[in-house]
């Protein structure tokens, strides 16, 4: 089997590559830098930009397509909007619009919990989305287009949408790996007052689920919730790293919260039971064990 891992060099990118080439598939690694894991194929692009796809990826045929390409970021339009939309959406077309659909069994989507915007949880996928951010409106419209593309020409794609995977191997500058970080230096460090209520999912649950809907010929057109399904707040999560660690002094209070945060974000993950015979099967409880040994370089 041939795949194609867009982002490959990201944090679930490079973890749906290593079980890929375990499987002993054949599989290419894109990103902007060109660089993936040993014995995948790297190639250079930016996804935003049609020609860059064309040079790298026309007349390539792939069984398998996962994007994971582009990065969170909740900046506002007026500083990186334009930008976002590019990379989450243009992106999107780009792929489509270039790939070889002949070979083409499945396009996975990674999608964002943040396409949910405020509304109440658990969230479900049966609701219209609303979105709060350049970020998630290109989530959003990207996720509809590829729904319309199934729609009307029969294109093999599905929508995961991802609540928080976390894990090894993911960028230190995200929630996690700082808490991690900022309590294995046995240091103070700054947050909000943590009552958000968020969704938590081990890395190797997350891509269990990207390659259920790759063998799944009954997600075709869908979008399906992927998390563990039960909430947890911000600051249980941050005392309970600095319990395991036996160190870490958090300053809860110090950031105000996001406008327009949705303080209840966790999902509804009957679909992926259903459609993709998927659970999660990490607690929190070792996936932070996991994680924490990971960081610490018990690796």
């Amino acid at each position: 089997m041939s795949l194609l891992v867009v982002g490959g060099n990201g944090f679930i990118g490079r973890h749906v590559s290593a079980r890929a080439l375990a499987m002993g598939w054949q599989v290419t690694s894109l990103g902007l830098s060109g660089k993936g894991l040993q014995g995948a194929c790297c190639v250079a692009a930016d996804i935003s930009d049609i020609e860059s796809v064309r040079r790298v990826l026309f007349g390539e045929k792939f069984d398998y397509v996962v994007n994971c390409g582009g990065y969170i970021d909740h900046s506002t339009f007026g500083s990186a909007g334009r930008r976002l939309i590019r990379t989450h959406f243009d992106g999107v077309l780009n792929l489509v619009e270039t790939l070889d659909r002949t070979s083409l069994k499945r396009f996975v989507n990674i999608g964002s919990s943040d396409e949910y915007g405020n509304l109440p949880a658990p969230q479900s996928e049966i609701v219209r989305e609303a979105p709060i951010s350049p970020y998630s409106q290109a989530k959003v419209a990207a996720t509809h287009f590829l729904q319309m593309m199934h729609r009307s020409e029969d294109f093999p794609a599905v929508t995961l949408r991802l609540f928080l995977t976390y894990g090894a191997g993911q960028d230190e500058h995200r929630f996690l790996p700082q808490i991690i970080r900022g309590c294995l230096e046995d240091c103070e460090f700054p947050t909000s007052s943590g009552e958000q209520l968020r969704d938590f999912c081990y890395v190797d649950d997350t891509v269990r689920a990207i390659f259920a809907a790759l063998d799944s010929d009954l997600v075709n057109g869908e979008v399906i919730n992927v998390g563990s399904g039960h909430a947890v707040s911000i600051s249980y999560i941050i005392k309970k790293v600095c319990i395991m660690v036996g160190a870490g002094n958090p300053q809860f209070g110090v950031f105000p919260y996001r406008r327009g945060e949705n303080m209840a974000l966790y999902a509804d993950i009957s679909k992926a039971h259903r459609l993709l015979g998927w659970s999660p099967a990490v607690s929190l409880e070792q996936g932070l064990r996991r994680t924490i040994a990971y960081f610490s370089g018990e690796r």
